[in-house]
């Protein structure tokens, strides 16, 4: 896909991946639609930005999916792109646990994921053409023990993005997932110096390295896709 002149939705665009991911896209000369809720760090990043709006907003509505399709076509004409990012991590044991993190973190990395992605591929079966990469995890491929509610979601993500891109085969529209390891955001700010040791054990990438993922995935020949990418710090031993 050339991308100059697009139109990409990107969630969890205010830090880490997505802001990366952001600033990756912007210059090459993509129109942006940015939400995340701090409206704050949003604007900050927009200003930064040759031609990005920011939709500031819970992605866990179920109104904004559709208000975000809505705003792009809008604003810019179209709608070609859409990174479904936005994502948390609840890690614990069974009795330590939080339930209600829990259950807000599935209705974050799954339902929301659901929610837009349905709501983008009937737009783009409209017009004949889009393309969706949701943001998994190397913990979408594997599991771990404490992990398993974080592990549930991701493995969720893969297979409904592999069952979509199948779907979707042979409409031009194209379906991928960038699977991370370990990368240095703010994921583990609220994670206890053991658990930070853990995930670090292997070192870390940088959002920038998952925002070239994403633009190699994205600028494929037409004839190409890439269902999954997966990239992971040299030493993890995970």
């Amino acid at each position: 896909m050339k991308l100059a002149g697009k139109t990409a939705i990107i969630t969890g665009a205010s830090s880490g991946i997505g802001k990366a991911i952001a600033q990756d896209l912007d210059a090459l000369g993509m129109n942006l639609v940015l939400t995340a809720r701090s409206q704050d760090k949003l604007d900050q990043l927009a200003a930064s930005l040759k031609n990005a709006k920011v939709v500031a907003a819970a992605v866990t509505d179920p109104d904004v999916p559709e208000k975000l399709v809505d705003f792009a076509i809008a604003t810019f004409g179209q709608l070609d792109v859409v990174i479904n990012n936005a994502g948390a991590m609840t890690v614990g044991s069974i009795e330590e646990v939080d339930i209600e993190a829990v259950c807000q973190m599935v209705r974050l990395n799954v339902e929301s994921v659901y929610r837009l992605a349905y709501m983008a591929v009937r737009h783009f079966k409209q017009v004949g053409s889009g393309f969706l990469i949701n943001t998994s995890s190397i913990a979408g491929l594997k599991t771990a023990p404490q992990y398993g509610a974080y592990n549930g979601t991701k493995h969720a993500v893969e297979a409904f993005t592999d069952a979509l891109r199948m779907e979707l085969a042979g409409t031009g529209i194209k379906v991928s997932a960038i699977a991370p390891g370990t990368v240095a955001t703010n994921l583990y700010d609220h994670w206890s110096e053991d658990d930070k040791n853990y995930i670090n054990s292997g070192g870390a990438l940088q959002p920038e390295d998952i925002a070239r993922c994403v633009r190699f995935v994205l600028e494929q020949p037409d004839h190409v896709l890439i269902p999954r990418m997966l990239a992971v710090p040299t030493n993890q031993p995970v």
